[in-house]
């Protein structure tokens, strides 16, 4: 069994990881220009989706890191930033008593080990938190899948393809897919039988989502959910995903030159305008990918709706395509950055020299201090 202690340093290193991520997401974003990759949707998805992957699976990148360094392979590498931190000191970079010091490199772990144990009000209050983040984005996970089973479950099937089935619904204004364990579900409002074009459209894109695999990421990101039900970050890369993830999509199915470009755009207008927000059900139904999202205050592109930055991009599609180099020269060096510093965060396994080191220059100072006192008691 893992220790609780390692859970949760695990855990607060996934959120530093993410907000690190993020804020790498945003430097970069806008200087994608400069390598004519802004409207790389592709690429940018495939980044977005391969850091958040390393970031799931850091625990196992360092649990690999060190079984590296007790066969030899990776030994005398320090990655580690307290190590490096510890280093500086001791060869003069910070001025700051040892003590002090010590107590500045070890707080974390202080922490965390109280936050465990229980130790004060500050650990309950913490415990509570998060203990009351989590139980509420369970319980809105629960809702959302229980609308969703119960939305799919109203419709009926109208065509089979393999694996895949088209279900028409009365209950939706708006198309979406969704999955089970073996089979994927493509739901379509029984008004759109009428309307060929939009059928079309609607068609495309759905298969299109299911082609790229963007459920089982939605799935993935969505079970994850509770545990960063407080973290900020974690929504805001959700909701980058998701607008990146139309944006591909739309790319896609346009590039096959199959569907016009007035018809694509005036299905997303034709949709969007049947009080979408007014469908509450469908709203917090999840997991699923639709063909419109729900339009939200917070839900921004660049300054714009993401309907507006969607309707933008699809009359400028020359640079949607991009190779496979171009493509890992932008996903690589990011996720390569992503691993070492889930390397670097994590906490030491054992002494270092250099903690031996510190640990003997702090009973040094300690043991100074105790002899100056005494001498000062006897004068």
């Amino acid at each position: 069994m893992i220790p609780a202690d390692k859970l949760l340093d695990a855990y607060v290193n996934a959120n530093i990881l993410f907000v690190c991520a993020y804020v790498f997401w945003v430097l970069v974003r806008g200087r994608l220009a400069l390598f004519g990759l802004e409207r790389a949707y592709g690429a940018q998805l495939r980044l977005l989706n391969s850091i958040f992957l390393t970031i799931v699976l850091a625990p196992l990148i360092a649990l690999a890191f060190g079984l590296l360094q007790q066969i030899g392979v990776a030994k005398g590498m320090t990655l580690n930033l307290s190590d490096m931190v510890v280093s500086y000191y001791l060869n003069g970079g910070l001025q700051m008593r040892a003590t002090e010091f010590e107590a500045l490199v070890t707080l974390r772990n202080t922490v965390t080990l109280n936050i465990v144990s229980g130790v004060g009000w500050f650990a309950w209050l913490t415990l509570a938190v998060l203990g009351a983040g989590f139980v509420t984005g369970l319980a809105r996970l629960v809702i959302s899948m229980t609308s969703l089973r119960r939305i799919v479950r109203g419709s009926y099937v109208w065509r089979r393809f393999g694996r895949v089935q088209l279900r028409l619904s009365d209950k939706t204004l708006v198309p979406f897919s969704t999955r089970g364990l073996y089979t994927y579900y493509v739901v379509i409002p029984s008004h759109m039988l009428t309307e060929a074009h939009e059928l079309k459209v609607t068609l495309a894109h759905e298969f299109q989502h299911i082609r790229q695999g963007d459920l089982e990421w939605e799935i993935l990101i969505e079970a994850l959910k509770p545990f960063f039900f407080l973290n900020p970050v974690y929504h805001a890369w959700k909701r980058q995903v998701e607008n990146l993830r139309e944006l591909n999509c739309d790319s896609q199915v346009l590039s096959r030159g199959r569907i016009d470009v007035r018809e694509y755009c005036d299905t997303l207008l034709s949709v969007c305008q049947k009080t979408l927000s007014r469908d509450r059900a469908f709203v917090i139904a999840v997991p699923k990918v639709t063909l419109v999202t729900a339009e939200r205050p917070r839900v921004r592109q660049g300054g714009k709706s993401v309907l507006e930055a969607r309707i933008r991009s699809l009359t400028n599609l020359r640079d949607a395509k991009q190779s496979r180099l171009a493509v890992l020269a932008l996903v690589l060096p990011f996720v390569a950055a992503v691993a070492l510093l889930s390397l670097a965060i994590q906490t030491p396994p054992d002494w270092s020299q250099d903690r031996l080191m510190l640990s003997t220059v702090v009973n040094l100072e300690r043991l100074d201090e105790i002899n100056r006192l005494s001498a000062f008691g006897r004068n």
